[in-house]
């Protein structure tokens, strides 16, 4: 348990809020693009617009942290007010049944979910100990995993044979529990942003020039993130179409998405906390890409159940320590006052890659098919750990004596 005040309260809050996130979980994941094939049977644009929802809301997470720094709301406010506006997005979804709304509604929730991202690591900046800052973060994840698995499997038990009939049920649910989970942030202990008194809302995008170390994570990360994510959202499409032979039943979906990785990213994510407080953060990059190399190429090269369910482990193996790595690790390198900042610039080119590179496999993936796409992702993906080499041996080093960007306030 934390020792100060405030990082017990936010500790209590991110476990309510964990359970919430679960939920929420299953719908980016596996039940929107699920609707979206079974039950409206939209286009690859479409599909590939929707995998890309989420990521609309990091391309303009600079804007948003610019926006909350000059109106000067407490970070958790300002997240809260985001959930609002995309719980009433999905609730729109679920009493209006036609299929360019859905999708429209769709990326509105998931664009708002992901635009507060670097106000959520400022407040983990603020209110937890550096020392344990990985390990409990780690602990709401767990709660997270297991509600996100039993609900997968509930909802894909519920679903099965049935999806015409329920899936504005599942959505009208996911509404009620993003209105819910904007009650909590509401309560986070946070405060205002420091402001940088500069007029330009994308200013924070100066510091992958300043700062080297920065600029080439980033760039390793875009390779990575590219081969990653043209793949992820093509897991339940090479699932769910009959055109690639498989065709499974929406419970099997729900298993090798969700259920399979929630139980390994369980199992592992504590270790992953762990090891964030203490390992040499480039190793530990590494040691996740690897993992998602390898569920790549298991998942859509192996051409067989065994291949799918070893894939869905490495994925999860991969996601348990990436969930921890993607949200915290500007901790690692910025000043304490401007981690929204170097968040946001993150989160900005997670969202340019986020956009593209599922729109173009959904593209690419017509004409050359799963395993050869898979095969590309997995050299992407290699060629982004190959960066990280140098790094992993004198990384640790230049952290300490390295001197950061200067900051103008």
């Amino acid at each position: 348990m934390p020792q100060s005040a405030i990082a017990r309260t936010t500790y209590r809050l991110e476990l309510q809020r964990a359970v919430a996130g679960g939920v929420l979980e299953t719908a980016g994941g596996t039940f929107l693009m699920l609707i979206a094939v079974r039950v409206y049977e939209v286009g690859a644009t479409a599909k590939g617009l929707l995998a890309a929802g989420g990521s609309i809301g990091l391309l303009l997470s600079p804007l948003v942290v610019s926006l909350v720094q000059r109106l000067g709301w407490p970070s958790a406010r300002a997240a809260a007010a985001m959930s609002v506006l995309g719980a009433s997005s999905i609730l729109v979804a679920a009493i209006l049944p036609f299929g360019n709304l859905f999708i429209a509604c769709s990326i509105l929730a998931m664009t708002t979910a992901m635009a507060a991202v670097p106000l959520m690591t400022q407040i983990y900046q603020d209110n937890y100990p550096q020392s344990d800052r990985g390990r409990l973060f780690s602990r709401a994840i767990m709660l997270r995993i297991i509600v996100a698995a039993s609900f997968s499997a509930l909802a894909g038990w519920a679903l099965t044979d049935r999806l015409n009939e329920g899936y504005r049920w599942l959505l009208a649910l996911f509404g009620v529990v993003q209105f819910l989970s904007a009650g909590i942030l509401s309560r986070y202990p946070s405060r205002p942003l420091t402001p940088t008194g500069k007029a330009n809302p994308f200013q924070a995008l100066r510091y992958v020039r300043e700062d080297r170390l920065f600029r080439w994570m980033l760039i390793s990360w875009m390779l990575m993130g590219f081969g990653n994510l043209m793949m992820m959202p093509l897991r339940v499409e090479y699932l769910a179409n009959p055109k690639y032979g498989l065709a499974y039943s929406a419970m099997t979906i729900a298993i090798l998405t969700g259920i399979i990785p929630n139980i390994t990213r369980l199992i592992l994510n504590p270790i992953w906390g762990w090891l964030f407080d203490r390992m040499n953060f480039f190793l530990m990059r590494f040691c996740l890409n690897v993992g998602f190399m390898l569920g790549t190429i298991s998942f859509f090269t192996g051409e067989s159940t065994t291949g799918l369910v070893i894939g869905a482990m490495f994925y999860g193996v991969a996601g348990a320590g990436g969930d921890i790595a993607w949200s915290l690790w500007v901790t690692k390198i910025a000043p304490p006052h401007r981690v929204a900042d170097y968040m946001s610039v993150h989160t900005f080119f997670n969202g340019i890659r986020n956009i593209i590179a599922p729109v173009l496999a959904f593209q690419l993936v017509g004409g050359m098919g799963m395993v050869k796409l898979g095969w590309i992702s997995a050299g992407l993906i290699a060629a982004a750990s190959l960066m990280l080499i140098p790094e992993i041996r004198h990384g640790s080093e230049r952290l300490k004596k390295r001197e950061l960007p200067e900051i103008q306030n």
